[in-house]
């Protein structure tokens, strides 16, 4: 948890019931769960979704269609008329047929299901679209599920979510899975806007054609400005000056990793530590961005790691061994976000074909390890100073340096902490009344 005061540092399911406990000892509150589950109504009057395997049969009733003659098929020829209707009752060979029980003359069901009944099940059946005997197959998935990261938009919430946690909490109650949630992670994105900050429309004339942009910059300067210039999660105005930027710096790119180096000598050891450093720290934070959907810092840290190799290409660390390892591991970690302009560079380079393909550079943590920190220092969880400390420092340490800065003593006065919480490497969070 951050910017919550005491419980800063708290991890969140630790950092909820901290919370809870703390209204319920001040009176303010209980912890209680509510819910409001209603009946969901799934037929459809249209022709596109599965058929409800029903039958109505003047003398046995509502009769299901047998296992045997599933999956009950749309016909393919239908006329769909403007009248709000399902266009099957009016196709005479769909809604005839017999009863499974008498044999009889019946009427089929016509009215479909809610698409959102498909959409609720599709990641199981997904693994396996072809079992004829089961929904899907055990051992795929035990293998696959559950759902390790689902992406939408935040109206999902309330529509496609709910649905598909309450045919899993389902499932789960007849034995059919083993999980009480469909997907672990949950990652909405946010909007796009006008450079104008309002929503995109034709009416308001600030929509940005994305098929004009790729035809002027390119699709990997698209995709990796709109990865770069907003965090995913928020979005955020269009911008053609930011854009720009973007063109500017995969050019920079480009020239880096292929025109020769000229500089001459022998590096020195603190000239191939320092390059090494740089490429291991920006493997790690690539990757740890990139798993945390922080694509916009991720590519800054890919330019400030192509700041920092022009500087180095006029050194002589060019004709050290760290040099071309540095360059390769340029073009890996700038696959996933410009993968044409990556592909074109590893094959020029000489690399097998396809560099998206090849192992995800690992670094060593050894090498990676920054020789300062910044700690930010917190009192009742609001920042009241910051302090660069070595990487190493331990926790004893790290609170000692905390207590004895000027600003926080002048904050604290005559009040003694009554916790002290340590986050390694990011924050120290003093507690008091």
């Amino acid at each position: 948890m951050v910017n919550s005061g005491p419980f800063d540092g708290l991890p969140s399911e630790e950092g909820k019931k901290a919370v809870v406990a703390e209204l319920e000892r001040r009176g303010l509150g209980r912890p209680a769960v509510s819910y409001r589950l209603r009946d969901w109504c799934i037929s459809r009057q249209r022709y596109w979704g599965t058929p409800i395997p029903i039958i109505y049969c003047p003398k046995c009733g509502t009769v299901p269609v047998p296992e045997d003659q599933l999956p009950v098929l749309l016909p393919e020829s239908v006329n769909v008329l403007p009248t709000g209707e399902s266009p099957l009752k009016y196709l005479e060979d769909f809604v005839r047929t017999t009863c499974p029980q008498c044999g009889g003359p019946a009427e089929r069901e016509t009215d479909t299901m809610d698409t959102f009944v498909d959409s609720s099940w599709y990641q199981y059946r997904y693994l396996s679209p072809h079992k004829d005997d089961a929904p899907w197959d055990e051992e795929e998935a035990r293998y696959w599920l559950p759902v390790d990261l689902y992406t939408g938009g935040v109206e999902h919430a309330t529509m496609h979510l709910l649905y598909t946690r309450f045919w899993t909490k389902a499932l789960r109650d007849m034995g059919m899975v083993w999980f009480d949630e469909p997907m672990i992670r949950l990652r909405n994105q946010g909007v796009i806007l006008g450079e104008d900050r309002e929503k995109m429309s034709k009416s308001r004339g600030n929509v940005v054609a994305p098929d004009e942009l790729v035809m002027r910059y390119g699709a990997d300067t698209v995709r990796a400005y709109l990865m770069f210039g907003f965090r995913w999660d928020v979005g955020g105005p269009w911008s053609s000056t930011g854009i720009e930027g973007v063109h500017r710096w995969l050019h920079r790119v480009w020239n880096l990793v292929l025109e020769p180096a000229a500089a001459e000598g022998e590096p020195t050891p603190e000239q191939v530590a320092a390059l090494r450093r740089w490429t291991h720290r920006t493997i790690k934070r690539v990757t740890r961005d990139l798993e945390d959907f922080e694509f916009n810092t991720a590519i800054a840290a890919l330019m400030e790691f192509t700041n920092y190799l022009q500087d180095a290409r006029n050194t002589p660390v060019v004709r050290h061994e760290a040099w071309a390892e540095a360059i390769r591991t340029l073009v890996l970690l700038l696959a996933p976000f410009v993968p044409h302009l990556a592909e074109e560079l590893w094959e020029r380079l000489g690399y097998p074909y396809s560099v998206h393909q090849q192992p995800w550079p690992q670094w060593d943590e050894d090498l990676a390890k920054a020789d300062t920190i910044t700690l930010v220092i917190q009192i009742n969880g609001r920042v009241r100073d910051r302090v660069d400390v070595p990487a190493s420092i331990t926790e004893e340490e790290a609170k000692r340096i905390a207590l004895d800065r000027a600003n926080v003593r002048r904050h604290l006065g005559d009040r003694q902490p009554q916790r002290i919480i340590y986050v390694p490497g990011r924050l120290i969070n003093i507690v008091v009344e």
